[in-house]
């Protein structure tokens, strides 16, 4: 076996060792890009030796390349290693947390909207803060249009968050 041959088969298998080493260190593409240049310099080699090992190998690592792209992309996500390996590889359980975390915040801005257009008593002068009475409960709300006496019956007009604003109810 000629010096170059030994040259094309050793760049070819660092290549191949590199590829390998791309699914494992995260490095952003860099060893892929490093494992084409190596692949690059082995085809070249290998034609120096000779034009039909030149395209033997140029094919040879042409197939592998697509090989591995489509199995890094396609399939190495789904086997243990790739879900392991890739960020987030428990996302449904992320995304059944999201889920929960969406519908808690859905039924407190129901509570929220269910609570306007409630009646209550203002257990405190009102200016503006103070406390009130709402369906038996004691809540602090923010009186909407300044001072409100104490004994005033009054309706919650908007809420936001654990702000709760009300004003003095007409008769």
């Amino acid at each position: 076996m000629t010096e170059k041959l030994v040259w094309g088969f050793s760049l070819v298998g660092i290549a191949f060792a590199l590829v390998i080493l791309e699914f494992i260190v995260p490095s952003g593409g860099l060893i892929a890009l490093t494992a084409a240049l190596v692949a690059l310099a082995g085809v070249v080699a290998f034609w120096m030796e000779d034009p039909m090992w030149g395209i033997i190998s140029a094919g040879g690592v042409l197939v592998f390349g697509v090989a591995a792209i489509v199995f890094f992309f396609k399939i190495f996500p789904y086997t243990p290693a790739g879900r392991g390996l890739i960020l987030g590889g428990e996302a449904n359980g992320r995304e059944d947390a999201d889920a929960d975390a969406f519908r808690s915040e859905q039924k407190r801005r129901e509570a929220e909207q269910a609570l306007v257009g409630a009646e209550g008593v203002a257990l405190v002068d009102l200016h503006p803060i103070g406390a009130v009475d709402i369906d038996g409960k004691r809540v602090e709300a923010l009186a909407e249009g300044g001072w409100i006496e104490r004994g005033t019956r009054v309706v919650v007009v908007s809420v936001s968050g654990n702000q709760i604003k009300v004003r003095a109810k007409r008769l």
